[in-house]
């Protein structure tokens, strides 16, 4: 049986990248990710991280914060216009926004043709 390999992101362990300030952490991230980061976090996203410090949950409508490395392992409710979508926080997740994993729209279910959508279909019989 293989051994698991240990999770990396750019090199840098998960025990690494909580050990990080988040400068530092921006370093390793996209060039859309790192400015946003350094142009420093919102309000609101901050009382998320301090919400995360002290309880394994949030709920937030902020659907363009980054992943970082101290929520993982955390649920964060992530509001997608309708409701809270429960999101488990994990490392494969770092850098990306929470709004990518609470999908704004439903998957279309298509079903049988309506009246009208063929030639045939005009045809009602009378009895």
């Amino acid at each position: 049986m293989a051994e698991q390999d240990e999770f990396t992101f750019r090199g840098k362990t998960l025990d690494e990248l909580k050990d990080m300030e988040l400068e530092e952490f921006a370093d390793l991230l996209n060039s859309r990710g790192r400015r946003k980061i350094q142009r420093g976090l919102r309000e609101e996203e901050e009382k998320i991280l301090e919400t995360l410090e002290e309880k394994d949950r949030a709920k937030t409508h902020r659907r363009g914060m980054i992943v970082v490395p101290q929520m993982v392992g955390k649920t964060i409710e992530v509001y997608n216009g309708q409701r809270f979508i429960e999101v488990e926080i994990a490392p494969e997740m770092l850098g990306h926004y929470l709004g990518e994993f609470a999908r704004t729209r439903k998957e279309v279910e298509h079903s049988a043709p309506g009246l009208g959508a063929t030639r045939s279909s005009k045809h009602i019989p009378l009895k």
